[in-house]
């Protein structure tokens, strides 16, 4: 059987008949998608000593995980789909290699110390100044990480992706750098994520 004659979505159903033949086409087909982008990424952040190799790695990783978890019923390409599950997990190795930099150089990026990086993050750059209302500290401390995942689920792919290196103390150049966008796109996405971020945050009080 000729895979190259088969469409995406033809070729991730007969990856899940265990075709493997398939995947191999898939991979090859998206390879210029993954070297490309991982190109774009490791110029704006070589300087932490990330690979380019590890980025492509990463985007490999990221087109399994969008042929095994695609649904064909939803409103969105497999292109599309395996595009942002790309980017993420090459901005999820940036993140933690910045991360990983920052705790070698002894500076934590935790807002309480906590050692759980997960609440790593500075969420008041989207939620304004809680110091001045009590009810608003005491839910940010206990609910950060429900806040995070309900905040992203009011965002775009790109604007998930703007927050998530914002919080993780990425400044406007080097996410506009590694999104391949302009720095006036990020910040309008950022006023955007700012709106929703407060919106979600009213909504719990």
């Amino acid at each position: 059987m000729d895979y190259r004659n088969y469409n995406d979505n033809e070729l991730v159903s007969f990856v899940e008949e265990n075709h493997e033949n398939a995947r191999d086409i898939l991979f090859e087909k998206y390879r210029p998608l993954i070297v490309g982008t991982a190109n774009k990424m490791h110029r704006s952040c070589k300087y932490n000593g990330l690979e380019i190799n590890d980025l492509i790695q990463e985007g490999f990783l990221g087109l399994s995980n969008a042929i095994t978890h695609y649904n064909e019923n939803k409103d969105t390409s497999f292109y599309t789909f395996a595009k942002t599950c790309i980017e993420r997990r090459m901005i999820s190795l940036i993140i933690s290699t910045k991360r990983l930099k920052h705790k070698i150089l002894n500076e934590s990026l935790s807002l309480e110390g906590s050692d759980d990086d997960s609440s790593n993050v500075g969420l008041e750059i989207f939620l304004g100044d809680t110091n001045n209302n009590p009810e608003n500290v005491l839910l940010y401390n206990e609910t950060k990480i429900e806040l995070i995942n309900n905040i992203k689920s009011r965002l775009t792919d790109f604007e998930e992706q703007v927050f998530e290196l914002k919080i993780n103390n990425f400044n406007y150049r080097e996410i506009a750098a590694i999104l391949d966008r302009t720095p006036k796109a990020i910040d309008n996405a950022l006023q955007r994520i700012k709106n929703k971020a407060r919106e979600e945050l009213s909504v719990k009080n």
